[in-house]
């Protein structure tokens, strides 16, 4: 089930970043670390009713972030459609004992349903330069690489950005 989270859910998609950051990190990605995601970004996600968990037998495996804010770090990125009726994707995130079973296709396809009933042009985020296991998911849910940005707290590498259109 996919579901808003709430307040009371951050401890444990804390835990669930945290344990993918390690992860990562064991993989040489190092996408994600000490600074980001971190408590007070998911604390805005839920004030912001942005932030939504797959639960799986009562338990939470993995999040979302869905927007239609656009950050400024998107600006100068050449989009393919006029920055308006789009969606953002950021946190995406399923527990490490959950990975490769098809539940991080799970929330996307949510966030294609969700951009289908909101009558939105397209989907757009980034992710880490350095992730090939996220640039090859996002490729295969046919998002098109446009542009690349860079988050210095978190990596020299850049992030690319992606879109697609619905």
């Amino acid at each position: 089930m996919i579901r808003k989270a709430a307040k009371k859910d951050l401890s444990r998609i804390i835990e669930i970043t945290k344990s993918c950051a390690a992860f990562m990190i064991s993989q040489n990605i190092f996408q994600w670390n000490e600074h980001y995601p971190n408590i007070e970004t998911f604390e805005n996600d839920v004030k912001n009713d942005n932030l939504y968990v797959l639960e799986l037998n009562k338990k939470i495996i993995g999040c979302i972030v869905i927007s239609s804010f656009m950050d400024d770090f998107y600006s100068k990125v050449k989009w393919t459609t006029p920055n308006d009726k789009n969606l953002y994707l950021h946190r995406l995130a399923i527990d490490p004992d959950y990975q490769k079973k098809g539940y991080a296709k799970q929330l996307m396809n949510f966030s294609f349903d969700y951009a289908s009933k909101n009558n939105i042009v397209s989907i757009r985020l980034d992710t880490f330069s350095g992730n090939p296991y996220n640039n090859i998911f996002y490729a295969k849910l046919g998002f098109k690489k446009l542009g690349k940005i860079y988050f210095r707290n978190q990596s020299e590498k850049p992030f690319y950005c992606f879109e697609k259109i619905m």
